[in-house]
């Protein structure tokens, strides 16, 4: 049953549920204030009314009413019309969920994973007010006090009694709550509502937050205000490897060590960061300059945009597997993802622990990892290319989390105090140019000659002759519309062309990847590896657990503009965009593909 009925202030009340995202029409009524369209379960009555308001901008919808009214008339409109997500307390917010994890019986770390509850109450943070400035270093060139300042950190650190907030399980499980469903939007009006800290604008601040608590805590166990942590500098072909400091030391025992990793990919085997779930038969040349392509590719090419990088909006009243605006981020679903299974064991049903975000944590290199993925966001900035700055919405700057501080007080934290690294005391260790060869690894331009013709109008389908939403259980190939072509270096300063995958929906419990190349032009018996220009990204995601069914959808961008100039297809109307499942995707569905440009 539906229904439309014109709504004053006084008939909105505490009951009443608000969909911030449904596309329906609402128009102002000058009588009655304004008018929404609802739906009825039968046999309901008015006190659960679901009202629906439109697809507009949440701040301009009380101007749009004539300013008679504010947010304190409607009493259920703040969550729903304008809010950043807001972890509640997590102590007595926490819930310990089921997780969803299929494979259950075999898992290896806990599932309990709330903090402990020391009954304090929250406090707002404080930057820190110490002179010195910790300064990161790179894994594989730290200097022996740093390697034995640090292994002398996490031993400390794991010899806590296990229920303490500052011990390694306790750190571990930090990050297994955020990702796995232990908080809930409660804060803004959600409750019943997951918060999620992956696939949207807040993986970076998060991580950075949870890194810059992780640090001050290890410094604080050993007493020294110095303390940094290493970062694994996978970025650089002297580090593509394990880090020596995290393997095993049968002389001694190693704090940095992990039995949960994948023993095929130990040193001196170089990291594969494009990783799709099967071994690569290729040299250590080619893998490492592949490697370097793809860390181009995540920083350059698909983040181009504030948006591409960071990833999509995701507001209170938002759901974990809503679509729209929540598309992962570049480096997300590029490098990160590609790492974190390549790492854990693949011997175990559930892929502990670095290939699990509920075990991630339990796993030292975890947090070098993750260092090194901070560090991207720094990269990113010091490129200094037009476009590259953070989220300016009051919903991204305003997002807040609670953690454990280095005092064992619970802190709220803000994304925007955490922009700049200097408030925060903490710098990454300074490299000469020669040491960042990614930046001049720019796919080499396809050579004319290596090509045959675009595929004909009558081989491939549109987009607009596809049924959508599509399952992409088999190579899908399809003939993408683009807004326009040829255009100037003056054009393309302003925008850039992106191609956009939305409504991927998938096993959240799985492991997935599928690969994008686009205007795949090559001779027969000639295949496309991650160094070549056609290839436009991967669209990745590891086992998230306790999520709705396990039913989970994102969106992906793919930055096309130096793509078509790389493939020799500038002047092309339509783009063939061809997307080739790698693993997990049997039941994976897409709803939308289309091209747009997206202004800088």
């Amino acid at each position: 049953m539906s229904c439309s009925i014109p709504v004053s202030p006084t008939t909105l009340t505490k009951t009443t549920f608000i969909s911030q995202r449904a596309l329906i029409k609402t128009h102002k009524n000058q009588t009655h204030g304004f008018r929404v369209t609802c739906n009825v379960a039968p046999n309901d009555d008015h006190n659960h009314l679901k009202l629906i308001l439109p697809d507009i901008d949440r701040r301009s919808l009380l101007v749009g009413l004539g300013g008679l009214y504010t947010a304190s008339n409607f009493p259920s409109l703040p969550a729903a019309l304008a809010d950043p997500i807001t972890t509640p307390d997590i102590t007595s917010s926490c819930k310990e969920a089921d997780y969803g994890i299929k494979n259950l019986e075999k898992v290896v770390r806990t599932r309990k994973c709330c903090p402990p509850n020391i009954k304090k109450t929250i406090k707002p943070f404080v930057f820190p007010t110490e002179k010195t400035v910790k300064v990161r270093w790179p894994a594989h060139n730290g200097s022996k006090e740093q390697v034995e300042k640090y292994k002398r950190a996490i031993q400390a650190m794991k010899d806590l009694p296990e229920d303490h907030p500052h011990s390694f399980i306790q750190q571990a499980k930090i990050h297994c709550a955020y990702c796995n469903g232990g908080y809930t939007q409660v804060d803004s009006g959600f409750p019943d509502i997951d918060i999620q800290i992956h696939n949207s604008w807040l993986f970076f601040p998060y991580h950075r937050w949870y890194l810059y608590f992780y640090e001050r805590i290890l410094g604080k166990l050993i007493n020294d205000p110095t303390f940094a942590l290493p970062y694994w500098n996978w970025d650089n072909p002297a580090g593509m490897t394990i880090p020596e400091i995290f393997l095993n030391d049968t002389r001694t025992p190693n704090p940095l060590f992990d039995i949960y990793r994948d023993a095929r990919h130990l040193p001196p085997q170089l990291v594969d960061l494009d990783f799709g779930g099967g071994e690569r038969d290729t040299t250590s040349e080619i893998q490492i300059a592949c490697n370097l392509s793809t860390v181009y590719r995540d920083l350059v090419r698909n983040g181009a945009d504030t948006k591409s990088f960071f990833g999509g909006e995701y507001v209170a009243g938002d759901a974990p597997v809503a679509n729209g605006d929540k598309s992962v981020g570049s480096v997300e679903a590029g490098c990160h993802i590609a790492i974190h299974r390549w790492v854990g064991d693949s011997t175990q049903a559930n892929f502990e622990d670095l290939g699990n975000l509920y075990s991630a944590g339990y796993d030292p290199l975890f947090y070098a990892h993750h260092s090194n993925v901070d560090r991207m966001w720094t990269l990113w900035k010091s490129l200094g290319i037009q476009g590259h700055t953070e989220p300016t919405d009051p919903d991204w700057l305003n997002a807040s989390y609670v953690f454990y501080d280095e005092n064992e007080d619970l802190v709220r934290v803000y994304n925007k105090d955490c922009i700049k690294m200097d408030k925060l005391k903490y710098k990454y260790y300074e490299e000469s140019e020669s040491v960042f060869p990614w930046r001049k690894s720019r796919p080499a331009k396809r050579n004319k000659e290596s090509q045959v013709a675009l595929t004909s109008p009558g081989d491939v389908k549109t987009v607009n002759q596809l049924k959508f939403p599509v399952t992409l259980d088999a190579i899908l190939k399809t003939r993408v519309k683009r807004p326009a072509v040829n255009r100037t270096d003056a054009e393309k300063a302003k925008a850039n062309e992106v191609l956009l995958i939305n409504g991927i929906k998938f096993d959240g419990e799985k492991y997935v990847k599928f690969d994008v190349f686009v205007n795949d032009t090559l001779k027969e018996g000639e295949v496309t590896t991650p160094c070549d220009p056609e290839y436009a990204g991967g669209f990745a995601q590891i086992p998230h657990s306790g999520m709705d069914k396990m039913m989970m959808s994102s969106a992906a961008r793919f930055g096309l503009t130096e793509l078509l100039e790389d493939t020799n297809t500038e002047g092309e109307e339509y783009a063939t965009v061809t997307l080739v499942p790698r693993i997990g995707c049997d039941n994976l569905t897409i709803s939308d593909i289309k091209i747009a440009l997206v202004p800088i």
